[in-house]
């Protein structure tokens, strides 16, 4: 049983590695990640590199996993009820009681209001919650069960799953069988769901909910396999990892020389001709950010994921106060959105920066001059 965990950075080809690794297994496979564009993506890959999906790889999202294999299986640890799929919720769901959301498990009514919407279809948020229920009703058979399907398991995007989620992976993790989890603590943008348990491990503190709470079973923490982006340049590399020193700085091997390439600052008075001359996709938070609405649009969070040769970003203005001064810490979610706009760039990120007066102009120019070597007033 080898178990592990691999730090990836932007752009490092973690799905070419995780289907490379799953068509050397004879084993059965699974391979499971969090949204069903991920998912995609995947077989994708495998119909890239293989032709086509392995007989033995099953790939699945983890609510899909979660339900056939955790919850259908021993649902009548907990009820006797037929579950009949799924609703996705994105808040807190279920019934509260006294204010508060939360089950009262002497009435069976109640504890279905919990976990369950109109017609016995679970709520997403509950899902993780119910199979730990699962879990420890049957004495470990859950965790059990799924080692004995699926010897080889690689779990995609694992920054994306909290709560009940980690438990999950702790059960796992001690049954026999290889896990290798895969993802990057930089690009939390979504949450499988908001539940209160493990709040500390959130925003990406993967590594530490290993380290800390599965300290007795055997896990390697790899943070080298997966370091080198094939996506960006260095100087793009260089400067997104300043938003992350913790994880230190990213390599490339995205040698490719364009003639613009790196980090610009744009005033906004040239993103007209900006666009006209290097047609980059433009990046937002919000849609109520105004952009040039005759050239290509994203918003940030809905980026993550995909490619661009160059980018255009409009940036908060936490952005901007952490870009002029790396003390001032960005909110974990406006961090996460900034880092995954400019890692979508293959030669050039442009980030509009209003600047006022030539006395600003010179003050910014010497702060940013100060703080990066890739970041120039153009």
């Amino acid at each position: 049983m080898v178990n592990r965990l691999i730090i990836a950075a932007a752009g490092s080809g973690k799905t070419t590695y995780l289907v490379k690794q799953a068509m050397q297994q004879s084993d059965s496979v699974l391979i499971t990640t969090y949204t069903i564009a991920n998912e995609l993506e995947i077989r994708k890959k495998f119909i890239k590199l293989n032709g086509c999906v392995p007989h033995n790889v099953t790939i699945q999202t983890w609510y899909s996993f979660l339900l056939q294999h955790g919850v259908r299986p021993f649902q009548g640890v907990v009820l006797d009820d037929k579950i009949n799929g799924m609703i996705l919720v994105n808040e807190k769901s279920g019934k509260k009681y006294n204010g508060k959301y939360g089950p009262v498990y002497y009435a069976e009514e109640d504890y279905r209001n919990f976990y369950f919407a109109d017609g016995m279809k679970m709520y997403s948020d509950k899902i993780a919650k119910f199979v730990c229920r699962c879990e420890k009703g049957s004495k470990g058979r859950v965790s059990q069960r799924i080692s004995r399907i699926c010897p080889k398991i690689y779990i995609d995007e694992i920054q994306d799953l909290a709560g009940y989620d980690l438990d999950i992976i702790k059960s796992m993790l001690q049954v026999d069988c290889d896990v290798t989890m895969v993802g990057d603590p930089r690009q939390v943008t979504y949450h499988t769901h908001n539940e209160a348990k493990y709040k500390k491990y959130a925003d990406g503190k993967i590594e530490a909910f290993i380290r800390n709470e599965c300290k007795k079973i055997d896990c390697i923490i790899d943070k080298e396999t997966l370091n080198d982006s094939y996506r960006n340049n260095q100087s793009i590399c260089s400067y997104s990892s300043q938003l992350y020193e913790e994880y230190g700085e990213t390599g490339t091997k995205q040698f490719e020389v364009t003639g613009h390439d790196g980090v610009f600052l744009l005033r906004p008075d040239d993103i007209a001709a900006y666009l006209e001359k290097f047609k980059p996709m433009q990046l937002r938070v919000k849609r109520t950010v105004k952009v040039n609405d005759g050239y290509a649009v994203r918003n940030m969070g809905e980026a993550k994921g995909l490619t661009y040769d160059r980018v255009l970003i409009y940036p908060t203005g936490a952005m901007r106060n952490w870009m002029m001064d790396h003390s001032k810490k960005l909110p974990p979610k406006t961090r996460a959105q900034f880092y995954v706009a400019i890692t979508r760039a293959r030669y050039s990120v442009g980030i509009v920066f209003l600047i006022m007066i030539k006395a600003q102009m010179l003050k910014v120019w010497k702060i940013i001059c100060n703080l990066t070597r890739v970041l120039y007033i153009k």
